[in-house]
């Protein structure tokens, strides 16, 4: 058995979040196990930049009203209780919708070489305000 002391909140990076986003780390991998999951909080309009994870990941809306978005796709609206899963290298978003907090699991795996994930652009505020 291995105990996982807790990690502290951290914020969000400038080049990863636009608005204020805070992280919690609730698991984080061992060397026999690739799983990752964090509690992200968003503030009312935040949101990530377009991104995509070697290995797909799950969303898991925990309280508030978030969006995600796949790259030339509709925005969807999430509401506590629903989880989604983007595919692996698909790009996305996602975050708070304007006046909402939202809080999601990020739930993923590490690849066993290579990132995890990508990093692209900001999300445009034209692009985030085709809320639906």
């Amino acid at each position: 058995m291995i105990v996982q002391p807790k990690i502290n909140t951290r914020k969000g990076s400038a080049e990863m979040f636009t608005g204020d986003v805070y992280i919690d780390t609730v698991v984080y991998s061992v060397e026999s196990s690739p799983i990752r999951v964090n509690s992200v909080h968003f503030t009312p309009g935040a949101r990530t930049a377009w991104h995509s994870h070697a290995v797909g990941q799950y969303l898991h809306v925990v309280e508030g009203t978030g969006l995600v978005q796949e790259k030339n796709g509709e925005v969807k609206v999430l509401r506590p209780g629903d989880t989604i899963y983007t595919e692996p290298g698909i790009w996305h978003w996602h975050g708070a919708s304007k006046d909402s907090f939202m809080t999601h699991l990020a739930i993923w795996e590490a690849p066993s070489t290579g990132k995890e994930s990508d990093w692209g652009e900001h999300v445009s505020d034209e692009e985030y305000n085709r809320q639906p």
